[in-house]
């Protein structure tokens, strides 16, 4: 949702004139395609949650039978129905976006039992497709130029190191049931240290495009927002495993705020 908001910003658009095209995409981007994402999840991982979270419904026995399934199949339909009223890029990007959160969780594809191709997956999903779809949608289908598209797509990149943090939790699970996650993979200490340089480098590249574009004022911003999760990196390092869940609720908060820095600096040197 906040991608797809930086999206409409990254436009130099009047969203005020096209309001209903940007609740419809919000309400698109989160509670449907990212809601299917997750209940996809929820259902194909239900091993694994039995052992890492047992409390959760479906391996909790709260949601009972295939409900499970049923439910993201429904959400699936329900999502692409929606889609079709942002017209041909709003289908298309739900399309994509729904195709690579099943290719995530289900087999035979099941990217996420590999960490480096199913981070990205999400990466890209929740962050450049959802970018580029607010900004194309607001101009009326257009492809967004070419400065929107490099900071879609650094913001993924950096992503990838979010969704590295997000595996900590599980890793003993995902250790018994087969899953490559990059904290299997690499071991916690050089998992965690890797997800800091990928989250930061693509952010050092920004600041430097910004500061190029004419924007130093929004370079400064983002480079400012940097500092401070470095600093707060270097605390996360300490015990990645531990102190993931508090640093998704400060860092990644930086993170996404500096996206929409940037998105504020393309709309003040004239958007798409």
């Amino acid at each position: 949702m906040w991608a797809f908001g930086c999206g409409v910003v990254a436009s130099g658009l009047p969203a005020g004139e096209r309001w209903q095209v940007v609740l419809l995409g919000v309400l698109l981007a989160g509670p449907l395609v990212c809601a299917t994402s997750q209940a996809v999840n929820d259902w194909f991982d239900r091993h694994v949650d039995a052992i890492n979270e047992p409390q959760r419904p479906i391996p909790s026995g709260r949601m009972p039978g295939h409900w499970g399934l049923y439910i993201a199949v429904i959400w699936t339909a329900l999502s692409l129905a929606v889609a079709t009223a942002l017209g041909p890029w709003g289908f298309a990007a739900a399309a994509v976006g729904l195709l690579l959160a099943w290719a995530y969780s289900a087999p035979p594809l099941r990217l996420k039992a590999n960490g480096w191709w199913g981070n990205s997956a999400c990466a890209l999903c929740y962050e450049g497709l959802a970018w580029v779809t607010g900004a194309a949608v607001m101009a009326g289908g257009s492809m967004p130029d070419l400065r929107s598209l490099l900071l879609a797509g650094l913001y993924s990149a950096g992503a990838h190191g979010i969704m590295t943090l997000n595996d900590f939790k599980s890793v003993e699970g995902d250790r018994r049931m087969g899953i490559a996650s990059l904290p299997v993979q690499l071991g916690v200490a050089r998992a965690g240290r890797v997800a800091c340089w990928v989250m930061a480098l693509p952010q050092i590249v920004v600041v430097a495009l910004l500061a190029h574009w004419g924007a130093p004022v929004h370079a400064a911003l983002v480079g400012l927002l940097l500092g401070v999760q470095l600093m707060l990196m270097s605390r996360l390092l300490d015990d990645p495993r531990g102190r993931a869940p508090w640093y998704n609720g400060t860092g990644i908060t930086l993170y996404v705020v500096g996206m929409l820095v940037s998105a504020f600096a393309l709309r003040a040197l004239g958007g798409d």
